[in-house]
């Protein structure tokens, strides 16, 4: 059997404007599936309909274009892809690996907030649908920056939902088959979703789904530790003046300054990245950023117009 072409992906969610954290993880994975003579596909996470931001999408999509990070193919939306959740659903329920469950949320942390078991007292008209981890379900993983991972499922997390209770589909189960339907064999994402993977990998396993690897890369932190993107970073990145922006992504992927000395076009810049870019460079751990350490221009300002 030959190789898959190796293939990564950016999956934002549209729930606000694309923030300098979006855009480190963006710019990482894409220069790791490059770097390896892949393909870069493009997904919007509009799974979850509460939380979508009226017009984030398309700002998102219009960002990422003017910081010349091109993808392949068409982009992906999940809002489109429920037949494909009902199927792998159906396969798991048919098998006997997910349940319907009545259990209330109260119920849920009354039994200590991990679920091993439905103890819902009465029937919901409107029950979840959820993942069966047996005890024993220890998953092990390799991350290609942070090493090797390990987590008992079945203790930490318990049976997960798949679809929610509202009828909305869960992160879990969409992430795992989408990134299946687009060849997905590298995983680039920010390191919030380390604590999902195992969870993910026992679902490609149900599934027959092939696993990807994993990178995890450092999140930007303020000053108090802070996630960057629930304090300052909300601040949206001007993509205005991206070249400027790109160098300091470049810095804090841990890069060589020297591969982007005296290059000031946009798609010179990016070819000079991919020359210059060393995937053994990349921080292994979350990026604390002193006050004012995300310079001008690379955050909008607050007063001037979008």
């Amino acid at each position: 059997m030959t190789s898959p072409i190796p293939c990564g992906r950016f999956a934002p969610s549209p729930t606000g404007l694309l923030h300098p954290g979006s855009l480190l993880a963006a710019f990482g994975s894409w220069l790791l599936a490059r770097h390896h003579g892949g393909l870069w596909r493009l997904r919007i996470e509009d799974v979850d309909p509460p939380r979508t931001v009226a017009g984030a999408a398309q700002s998102q999509l219009q960002a990422l274009a003017a910081f010349g990070l091109a993808h392949d193919g068409e982009v992906l939306w999940q809002s489109a892809r429920g037949d494909a959740y009902q199927a792998a659903l159906d396969v798991l329920l048919a098998g006997g690996q997910a349940f319907v469950c009545h259990c209330s949320r109260s119920e849920v942390a009354a039994s200590g907030g991990i679920h091993h078991r439905c103890v819902a007292q009465q029937p919901r008209p409107d029950p979840a649908v959820r993942f069966r981890v047996p005890a024993g379900s220890v998953v092990q993983f390799e991350d290609g920056l942070r090493g090797v991972q390990t987590q008992d499922v079945h203790a930490e997390v318990g049976d997960f939902v798949l679809r929610r209770a509202d009828g909305c589909w869960a992160y879990q189960l969409a992430v795992v088959v989408d990134d299946a339907a687009q060849g997905v064999t590298e995983v680039v994402r920010g390191a919030d979703l380390l604590d999902s993977t195992a969870r993910q990998i026992l679902l490609q396993q149900a599934l027959g789904l092939a696993v990807p690897r994993y990178w995890h890369l450092p999140l930007l932190l303020d000053a108090p530790g802070h996630k960057l993107s629930k304090s300052l970073a909300a601040l949206p990145v001007d993509s205005a003046h991206p070249v400027p922006v790109l160098r300091q992504l470049w810095r804090l992927l841990g890069q060589a300054p020297a591969a982007l000395e005296g290059v000031d076009d946009l798609h010179a810049l990016l070819a000079a990245a991919l020359r210059g870019f060393d995937p053994a460079r990349l921080p292994r751990q979350d990026i604390l950023l002193p006050p004012g350490a995300l310079s001008a221009p690379m955050l909008q300002n607050p007063l001037s117009p979008t």
